[in-house]
């Protein structure tokens, strides 16, 4: 039989959600890929309106959702068994209401621009009787704390504290060049623009949205700083922009950084970027939440080896 159109009216469980996160979950098997290819390509429709991937839904929208397969030709409607494996091993927290990785370094949040399964996707393959939805993102490059609600009540509650900034979230990096300051503060807007060929790309832009980063020095190299990073808003890409608008790249940054500063970190046995989301801190209805991962052993690895100045 063939698939048909569908016309979902929206109730107010789903109020606030991203119409991508929405797809992904009604449309059960559907590779990531493919919804964005059809939100990319106006099929889909909120209120008659084509829809972006980060357009939010309000109680009493009509979705309008093209006629898809559960799979196109050449992709695979199920990850490797290994896939769900790493990735199951990666939990370091669950409860009721929320699952928590130390997502490892080259492992995408979420699916899309040729990737087909994210760590949403691998969780839900490996969990199909959860429900689970990604509360937060990190860059594909970046490890560390990596939110998952396992109630829609927990997924909305977290999101309006972010959104309020009133959630912790501190980062370890290294950082090209010696730190004048013990701390730097970066208050810079920041406008995101998408590349002929996807490529997203951000930059400071007085036009952009505003953006707050906080460079904590704790300790010097010859030609790096090791730092903790603390962020009060979460725009694509910020600790690495605004580390790089200061001065500072973060090593093994490839698309922001500094190449021979790069090159000379892959000498130390850096082979990704040295970017770690180590806690996630937050408070829900009076509770308290803290989430933390350690530093990855390679990453330790590169700090035991820089010379100390």
């Amino acid at each position: 039989m063939r698939p048909e159109v569908q016309i979902v009216r929206i109730d107010e469980d789903r109020d606030g959600q991203r119409i991508d996160n929405f797809l992904a979950g009604r449309l059960k098997g559907v590779p990531r890929s493919l919804v964005y290819r059809i939100l990319r390509t106006g099929e889909v429709r909120i209120n008659g309106r084509r829809a972006k991937p980060d357009t939010r839904l309000s109680a009493g929208d009509e979705v309008r959702i093209p006629p898809v397969r559960v799979a196109e030709r050449g992709e695979p409607d199920r990850p490797a068994s290994a896939q769900m494996n790493r990735i199951e091993e990666a939990i370091v927290h669950e409860d009721r209401e929320f699952l928590v990785l130390d997502k490892p370094s080259g492992i995408a949040s979420h699916g899309g621009s040729g990737i087909s399964f994210g760590a949403i996707e691998l969780l839900r393959a490996s969990r199909p009787r959860d429900t689970l939805e990604l509360v937060h993102r990190l860059d594909r490059d970046t490890s560390g704390v990596l939110v998952f609600a396992r109630k829609r009540s927990a997924l909305t509650a977290l999101q309006t504290v972010i959104r309020e900034g009133r959630a912790t979230k501190h980062y370890l990096a290294l950082l090209h060049g010696r730190l004048a300051q013990a701390r730097i503060t970066v208050d810079q807007p920041l406008r995101k623009s998408i590349l002929q060929g996807g490529e997203r790309m951000v930059r400071v832009d007085e036009a952009g949205k505003p953006s707050v980063s906080h460079l904590i020095r704790l300790e010097s190299f010859a030609d790096a700083t090791f730092c903790e990073v603390a962020i009060e808003t979460g725009r694509t890409h910020q600790i690495r922009v605004h580390a790089a608008h200061v001065g500072h790249a973060v090593a093994g940054d490839e698309k922001y950084g500094e190449r021979s500063f790069n090159q000379a970190m892959r000498k130390h046995g850096l082979k990704r970027l040295f970017l770690h989301a180590a806690r996630f801190e937050f408070e829900i209805d009076e509770r308290r939440y803290a989430f933390s991962a350690p530093l990855p052993p390679e990453l330790r690895k590169v700090l035991d080896s820089l010379q100390r100045p």
